[in-house]
């Protein structure tokens, strides 16, 4: 369900709140932790962050937005709960789910070693901030060419206050959250608890999601401070299968029918019940003279049961790891440098059982699979800065991964193993700052990724250790422009991919990858934003406005499907053109008025470019007033054009069932009450 706005990176009921109006989201001049760079964002290349005070822009039932709202990114959601991330074409690879992006929370790694991402664990209560790196980011985080993802969970200010807030909606939406923070100087915590609930617009996606965050920040000395975090989330959600063009044109509503022998969604109750428990602890300590170290230890689980309509999987997901880096930095009377080296670890020990589904029970047993997973890099970085004119940072990483699949449920027991290891992984970035609101910058990235093991092991069954992890590398040039009330980006860039892994489908449905080929990726991406604070007693407090544009030409250079040679097609699942904008008006009273529009230009389907998803334009509102007492009232409408389209295509599937129809015109309002408290420096 798209949300033309959310309310994501929610500061924690912050001081800001209780202005009923966005305050102006200084986006580059905001500082930027990616890379340890700590710097403001107009003096990075590819890097994008989404503040809090982007935070009051709609339901906060889903990412969706705050992702759609940064150029060259797209979320997709087929029904509410599942969700799939591309950034600059990572959607090649990933008919669901997060695969090919690096995520991290509060400092460790929310990707498991098989290099999945269970995004749909996080809310917006779980985080307060997040970056996003756009392109090749390997020479610190590891592997995946299409990006990385951070997130924070504590507000960079601690705050004492608590708060709730209760929303309804079309299509049966509830929620509820709860959430308080307090904290000082050497003490910052915050807790809260979500639950989501949906039925969604289509038969069979009802959904419910219950969530509890927790993070606590202590700082003993000036020289250390210790972090822990525990995040836990419980989520059912009905996945209701793609249609066919004419199944979409009769009723899009509707969910997968019996086709071919198979039975509906509904027959065989088709749903992901998961279930995901994190604890980390961190600490950050200044070691005497220029050195410092930070650390981070995690334990998570992950537990998986999905009766589809093909079989019944259960999946069982303990792993564990940790970052360790140290920094050397040394002021001169020029600039700076820094140094920083560490390394990362993580160990993943799952199993994974498909049987035979019978009205949504396992039946008969068909695989059980124990997997050992390894993954791990060095990095070293390098970091100087000339005058405060010259930026300049250069960082590799050297890589290893490995996968061992024993089959117990077949005799004689076997193991096959693969070792992904020598992969090298550079980073050069040069910037220039030009007068006090220019910079321009270029990037020379080198990009790695290897199969998933969601790609060695798909849903056909069939271990796949055959297959060559993926590489390219990535030529990237930005301007970008700053001056007071107007801010500007412009940024191209080019992407060969080798090697590339291609989803295919064989006649049940069932995915399977291969190595089809190259890939050229040629984008361009560009971001405006103006805001205007108008003069005390006019009858409109400021004005802002914010657009973002994404023009990807993605091509096969060299692709192999069968005996076809398809060099010169666009790649499946990415339109070429899509365009953002937000606006808010703020009046007396606290009252204001937001709009937001969201077009996507037609999207191919298939690797032969003979299908494709039309084009659609999305056009939310929103209105809201602040009320004594700490109350904040607001409602809103999305897709006012009543629009159907596709949101979450399935790719190349031999059947032509690739649509997943998003809602059409839909409210919300919500009620939210916060108090804030006076806390101790």
């Amino acid at each position: 369900m798209l949300k033309i706005g959310v309310w994501l990176l929610l500061p924690i009921f912050s001081k800001a709140q209780s202005d009923t109006t966005l305050q102006a989201a200084d986006t580059l001049q905001a500082t930027v932790r990616a890379f340890e760079l700590h710097r403001k964002a107009l003096l990075t290349v590819a890097v994008e962050q989404l503040p809090a005070a982007a935070a009051m822009r709609g339901t906060g039932t889903s990412l969706l937005t705050a992702f759609n709202s940064v150029a060259g990114v797209r979320m997709e959601e087929r029904s509410p709960g599942s969700y799939r991330l591309n950034m600059r074409g990572s959607t090649l690879r990933s008919p669901f789910g997060v695969r090919n992006v690096k995520v991290y929370w509060n400092q460790i790694p929310l990707t498991d070693p098989g290099g999945n991402t269970y995004l749909n664990q996080l809310g917006a209560n779980s985080m307060a901030a997040m970056e996003v790196v756009k392109g090749p980011a390997g020479s610190m985080y590891g592997a995946g060419t299409g990006g990385m993802v951070q997130f924070e969970s504590l507000p960079a200010t601690p705050t004492h206050e608590a708060g709730v807030e209760i929303m309804a909606g079309s299509y049966g939406l509830f929620n509820i959250l709860g959430q308080a923070s307090f904290g000082n100087q050497k003490s910052n915590q915050a807790i809260s608890f979500a639950h989501n609930q949906a039925d969604g617009y289509r038969q069979h996606t009802r959904m419910r999601r219950d969530q509890v965050a927790y993070t606590a920040q202590l700082s003993t000395s000036p020289a250390f401070q210790l972090q822990a975090s525990a995040l836990f989330a419980n989520l059912y959600y009905q996945t209701p299968g793609a249609l066919t063009q004419a199944e979409y044109d009769k009723d899009p509503s509707a969910a997968r029918p019996a086709a071919g022998g198979l039975p509906s969604a509904q027959q065989a109750q088709a749903a992901i019940y998961q279930q995901n428990a994190l604890a980390s602890l961190s600490s950050t300590q200044q070691l005497g003279g220029r050195w410092s170290n930070t650390t981070a230890l995690y334990l998570a689980w992950a537990q998986v049961k999905n009766p589809s309509i093909r079989n019944y999987e259960q999946r069982s997901e303990p792993h564990l790891g940790g970052r360790s880096y140290f920094a050397w930095q040394k002021q001169h009377s020029r600039g700076s440098i820094t140094w920083i080296t560490g390394a990362e670890y993580q160990a993943g020990f799952f199993t994974t059982r498909v049987s035979k589904n019978k009205n949504g029970q396992p039946d008969t047993l068909q695989t059980e699979d124990d997997i050992n997973l390894q993954t791990g890099f060095a990095f070293t970085q390098l970091d100087a800065v000339w005058n405060n004119k010259w930026y300049a940072t250069a960082g590799i990483s050297l890589n290893r991964q490995q996968v061992a699949i024993t089959r117990v449920n077949r005799y004689p027991v076997t193991q096959q193993q693969r070792t992904y290891s020598g992969q090298v992984a550079p980073r050069l970035v040069v910037l220039r700052k030009l007068g006090r609101s220019f910079s321009a910058g270029a990037t020379v990235s080198r990009g790695f990724s290897p199969p998933t093991l969601a790609e060695v092991l798909p849903s056909t069954g069939i271990i796949s250790t055959q297959l060559e992890a993926e590489s390219g590398i990535n030529y990237e040039a930005v301007v970008k422009y700053h001056r007071q009330a107007l801010q500007a980006e412009l940024g191209a860039y080019y992407f060969g991919l080798r090697n590339a892994l291609a989803l295919r489908r064989d006649a049940s449905g069932a995915d399977y990858y291969v190595n089809a080929g190259k890939t050229n990726q040629n984008g361009l991406e560009a971001k405006l934003s103006w805001q205007k604070a108008l003069p005390a007693g006019s009858i409109l407090r400021h004005i802002k406005l914010e657009g973002t544009y994404t023009f990807a030409h993605f091509t096969y250079e060299d692709y192999r499907r069968d005996t076809l040679r398809l060099a010169g097609n666009t790649l499946p699942g990415i339109p070429s053109h899509t365009c953002w904008a937000w606006a808010e008006v703020a009046g007396p009273a606290g009252l204001y008025l937001q709009a937001s529009y969201l077009f996507n230009a037609f999207t191919y389907l298939n690797d032969v470019n003979t299908a494709r998803a039309m084009p659609f334009h999305l056009l939310g509102l929103r209105a809201g007033i602040a009320l004594p007492h700490g109350l904040h009232l607001y409602a809103g409408a999305d897709n006012l054009l009543n629009q159907t389209y596709s949101l979450g295509n399935d790719l190349n599937d031999p059947r032509g069932r690739f649509f997943n129809a998003a809602p059409g015109r839909n409210w919300y309002a919500e009620l939210r009450w916060s108090v804030v408290g006076k806390g101790k420096g």
